[in-house]
């Protein structure tokens, strides 16, 4: 393997990004306080249309805080989406609840709102409707939000929505992460934006957000002395990195175009192979294509997902399978779901190709693919 290496979603770095943070830094305010930090939620309170937005050290941090604040407890049950990374349910564990599981649908591969619909019901009918419905934006695509929305609406359950990996997606010309009670972004080394970590709560409600902030920094209170009348956590992002986000949010339509644009050649280039069908954009919607995903019939292309990704890590080229379903992982298998067919058929079938790369080294990935299909007919 002496070609350069290939990755699937490398961050995206400029001389502004450097110019931001040596100023950030040369500022000496280093601290979780500091002009980058109101400046970076006040753009992102700006582009995505909320009130308010705290920036916090994940987005881990943001969905713990956002499921405690909404009242999660122990012994609470949230329902949420099963195609997604286990931060999505972990942050439920932390409040001591339960999570359970709604399945995808095939228009986007999301939750889906039929079966949300039938565990609410159920859940409606036993006396023990959930303490909070999460739902996942996955792959930078949002879920059907109108449909979701009035659910929870006529359950009276509180909305968490997930959008750590759709900073940029919108529905219905409404940005993601603007939808329910609190949205969740998330700033890691491999999304769209990055601040090499990080996270951000979104929300029109003052009150969440003046509670997240406070308890985000060990909930101390005002004044000389170092009071704290509860337990908080150390989760406030620093400034430093809030420079380093601020100046790549300034970016971000450009940067989801780029994505799109990548993955729209992937479809041209390599959609007529056989048995390869690319990951749709469900109607209302517009996905920020974060991960250029696609599904492997084996029986029609010769190969199956993982053998083609065993081809491309053989010319140092990264690809990744798609989530594996959480209802399926083994720290959640006494969780109850509803459904799970589709999720794990998304999952067997699936990968993602790298989204962020130059022409050429796209070009190099495309053949690499041909390669694979030509060598298994």
């Amino acid at each position: 393997m002496s070609a350069e290496r290939i990755y699937l979603s490398p961050p995206d770095m400029s001389e502004a990004d450097l110019a931001a943070l040596t100023d950030a830094f040369r500022s000496n305010w280093i601290a979780p306080v500091g002009p980058a930090l109101a400046a970076f939620e006040a753009e992102m309170c700006r582009q995505l249309g909320v009130a308010h937005a705290v920036a916090l050290a994940s987005g881990t941090a943001a969905l713990h805080l956002a499921l405690k604040e909404t009242g999660v407890k122990p012994g609470d049950r949230v329902f949420c989406s099963t195609m997604s990374f286990a931060a999505s349910a972990n942050a439920v564990v932390y409040c001591g609840a339960e999570p359970v599981f709604i399945d995808s649908e095939r228009a986007g591969w999301n939750m889906d709102p039929a079966l949300l619909e039938k565990a609410l019901r159920e859940a409606a009918a036993s006396g023990q409707l959930p303490a909070a419905v999460e739902v996942v934006q996955a792959y930078g695509q949002c879920a059907d939000m109108d449909a979701i929305c009035a659910l929870c609406d006529r359950y009276e359950v509180p909305l968490i929505e997930d959008a750590a990996e759709a900073l940029g997606a919108s529905y219905r010309g409404r940005a993601a992460g603007s939808f329910g009670r609190a949205g969740v972004l998330s700033f890691n080394g491999n999304k769209i934006i990055t601040c090499s970590g990080g996270g951000m709560l979104v929300t029109d409600d003052a009150a969440l957000a003046a509670r997240v902030r406070y308890l985000s920094t060990q909930a101390r209170e005002p004044g000389r002395e170092y009071i704290h009348r509860e337990v908080g956590y150390n989760y406030r992002l620093s400034n430093l990195l809030a420079a380093l986000g601020l100046s790549q949010l300034n970016g971000l339509p450009q940067r989801v175009a780029r994505r799109r644009e990548v993955f729209n050649h992937y479809v041209k280039r390599l959609g007529a192979l056989p048995g390869v069908t690319f990951m749709p954009e469900a109607e209302g919607g517009t996905c920020t294509r974060w991960l250029s995903s696609l599904l492997i019939d084996p029986q029609e292309a010769g190969l199956t997902s993982h053998e083609l990704m065993d081809a491309l890590e053989a010319e140092n080229i990264e690809a990744r399978p798609l989530w594996r379903p959480l209802h399926t992982q083994p720290c959640f298998a006494h969780c109850r779901s509803y459904g799970g067919e589709v999720a794990e058929e998304l999952a067997s079938r699936g990968l993602s190709l790298p989204s962020q790369l130059t022409d050429e080294q796209q070009e190099r990935v495309c053949r690499c693919v041909e390669r694979a299909f030509a060598q298994k007919r």
